[in-house]
């Protein structure tokens, strides 16, 4: 009899592991891009001539490939904006930078995401899941093997059918010209470390000409086995989506 429960254990084991990779499969065998802001943002209506935009597109993760400089002008253009590089004759700056590119969890993506702009990133992280046998007793040999063997087949099953999500961080500020008429008033607060005790704080205010608005966007690909290359191009097209959206 117990022979016949010790292999009732291993067969269940078994068909456990397969149910998950199956319901994995299946449920996540869609590619699901999903793109967010921290913070909305409202730009009022401008007249035509006042429709231009100079940008200034930057990526400092280690994933140089996802670009938006192109698809951002692209979109922006057809939106009737105009892109000049000469920053005087800019209405709008638009400026953004990829911070983190790479393998992560919703959950991390969300905590990025409450974060908001300018907020530091504890990186992307791959979850692992690690399985473990414990034996009542020491010489129940069938029951470690069987439990060994189970835990086998369920790392290589997780091997095999992986659910996997992909994210990029984007911290965005867009700063709107309010003419030489309408001065503002900007604080900056520094805190500089002396030697390994002493902080310096340095506070200082000018008189500026643009209204600055900033926001974090996240775009989460997600998808069984997916690969970072079939995920780019709908990580760029959620990211510019969003980001223009704004005008």
């Amino acid at each position: 009899m117990n022979y016949l429960n010790r292999l009732f254990c291993l067969g269940l084991v078994l068909c456990l592991a397969g149910c998950n990779a199956t319901h994995t499969a299946i449920n996540k065998r869609h590619l699901d891009v999903q793109t967010r802001m921290s913070a909305s943002i409202f730009l009022d209506p401008v007249t035509p001539d006042k429709k231009t935009i100079f940008l200034q597109i930057r990526n400092t993760s280690d994933k140089p490939e996802l670009d938006l400089q192109d698809s951002i002008q692209t979109a922006l253009i057809e939106k009737g904006y105009q892109i000049t590089d000469v920053l005087s004759d800019a209405h709008y700056i638009l400026q953004a930078n990829v911070l983190e590119v790479g393998r992560s969890d919703l959950r991390l993506a969300q905590h990025a995401l409450n974060q908001g702009f300018g907020a530091a990133l504890g990186g992307a992280v791959t979850g692992a899941l690690v399985g473990s046998v414990v034996s009542s007793k020491d010489n129940d040999k069938a029951v470690v093997a069987g439990g060994l063997m189970g835990a086998t087949v369920a790392t290589v099953t997780d091997a095999m059918v992986q659910d996997v999500v992909y994210t990029v961080v984007a911290d965005i500020q867009i700063s709107e010209h309010m003419g030489n008429s309408v001065a503002i008033k900007e604080k900056t607060k520094s805190t500089l470390k002396q030697g390994t005790r002493g902080i310096r704080e340095i506070t200082s205010t000018e008189k500026i000409e643009w209204k600055r608005y900033q926001t974090r966007v996240v775009s989460t690909a997600n998808k069984v086995n997916l690969k970072f290359k079939q995920a780019l191009p709908e990580l760029i097209d959620g990211l510019t989506h969003s980001i223009t959206g704004v005008f």
